[in-house]
């Protein structure tokens, strides 16, 4: 699967990002990271505003990976259920990680409205929806988990969820009013220029061809320049081979692609989603879906586009809103997501003042807004620890075969899912 920039609803309809240039010469920060993606952005943000000097070395353009690709849900926590997050890492360690990313979608709204980041902001919740006995089972168990720690949510019953979302197809729904959603793309170019307000360097279409240490601290080289810094910050996430291959190791890379439909008629939009919350399955193999600002039915599926995935996603879509007859997709675009073994992000210190940041399995707009701005206190010597785990993680073994296991049960998924309608 390619990593090139496909045909994205974001990309047509994001507003301009800044204009930048590429790497030449020496700079010398305090800090350099790679990547301008949610936490290499954040992190250059909040380090500058504290007045430590940094710079952002983008192998392609801003937003470019995951940050520019996803489905745009602006979600609190991580992928596992609460109590599962405290058996991973620990009671304690858990409340810590479980609270600063609870508030993840508190914070990204609110830098949205501190710097009028123009991204269709709407922030009227999102639903878990359920599917099967299996779904509403573990959508009761984090509805339970969830209030016990003081989450706002509610676990609507099949009536009420098939209302909100325009469905008969689910049993259940679990609603996060503190959740909601945004165009990511838009976002990513936002916080790009949130930065360069701050004082933050910024440059693109600089793939880093070294890392080595200097004598006081770190070089980066890239095609025409290098970069001098005490601490270097590895922000690639899913697209760690752009540079920083040594990471991508850590991770499985799991591929995740979008359509996006005409924008929808009123009647249809009065039906589906009138609430425009934020929408994903409990499935094995997930779906999201969402609408966007020009009234867009955005519909998302685990695997790699092609016309498999193509014909599921019409086939899923008119099976849970009949009232759309006819599907035709103006967009299509896929992103690759870093699946750590744990489902968590993880912080590395790989060696003395080189931090690798990555894992967040999916959920990267809220806990990788919240994480860059927490290693931006944590290196300014503002905060003792970070809420994430930061053990030094080992190569995945057959990691290969693990990315082409997901592949291949997603498109044998949809195959089965479409001759299944067709009996």
């Amino acid at each position: 699967m390619s990593d090139k920039i496909c045909n994205s609803l974001w990309r047509a309809s994001s507003p301009a990002a800044p204009v930048l240039a590429p790497l030449e010469g020496r700079v010398d920060v305090e800090v350099v990271i790679v990547g301008a993606g949610f936490t290499g952005l954040s992190a250059a943000l909040h380090l500058a505003k504290f007045g430590i000097s940094v710079a952002v070395i983008e192998a392609q353009e801003v937003g470019f990976g995951g940050s520019g690709r996803n489905v745009g849900l602006a979600n609190a926590g991580v992928w596992l259920e609460p109590d599962q997050l405290d058996n991973a890492i620990g009671t304690e360690a858990g409340s810590i990680m479980y609270k600063a990313l609870a508030a993840a979608p508190e914070f990204v709204y609110g830098l949205i409205k501190e710097y009028d980041i123009q991204c269709e902001p709407v922030r009227n919740g999102t639903l878990h929806a359920g599917v099967g006995k299996s779904g509403l089972a573990q959508l009761q168990r984090r509805c339970e988990q969830m209030q016990k720690r003081g989450a706002p949510v509610q676990l609507l019953d099949a009536a009420e969820a098939q209302v909100r979302i325009g469905s008969s197809k689910f049993n259940s729904a679990l609603f996060d009013p503190r959740a909601g959603t945004i165009q990511p793309l838009a976002y990513a170019r936002g916080l790009a220029h949130a930065a360069l307000k701050e004082g933050a360097k910024l440059f693109d279409q600089s793939p880093v061809s070294k890392i080595e240490p200097a004598d006081k601290g770190w070089v980066l080289h890239t095609e025409k320049g290098q970069v001098h810094a005490e601490k270097v910050i590895l922000a690639t996430n899913a697209y760690s081979e752009f540079g920083v291959k040594e990471q991508a190791r850590k991770f499985v890379p799991i591929f995740y692609s979008q359509l996006a439909t005409k924008p929808l008629s009123e009647a249809q939009l009065a039906s589906i989603l009138p609430n425009k919350e934020g929408v994903w399955d409990t499935c094995t193999v997930m779906s999201s879906f969402r609408l966007d600002q020009q009234g867009r039915l955005v519909f998302g599926g685990m695997g790699g586009e092609g016309s498999v995935l193509s014909n599921w996603a019409t086939q899923r879509v008119t099976e849970l809103f009949p009232i759309l007859s006819k599907v035709q997709w103006d967009y299509c675009w896929t992103g690759k997501i870093a699946y750590s073994e744990d489902h968590l992000p993880h912080c590395q210190q790989l060696e003395k003042g080189l931090f690798s940041v990555a894992g967040y399995s999916g959920r990267g707009i809220g806990p990788g807004t919240v994480v860059g701005a927490e290693l931006a206190e944590w290196l300014s010597g503002r905060r003792e620890s970070l809420s994430i785990p930061t053990t030094v993680l080992r190569d995945i073994s057959f990691r290969e075969l693990k990315r082409l296991f997901y592949e291949v049960g997603a498109h044998t998924y949809h195959i089965g899912q479409q001759s299944h309608a067709l009996s």
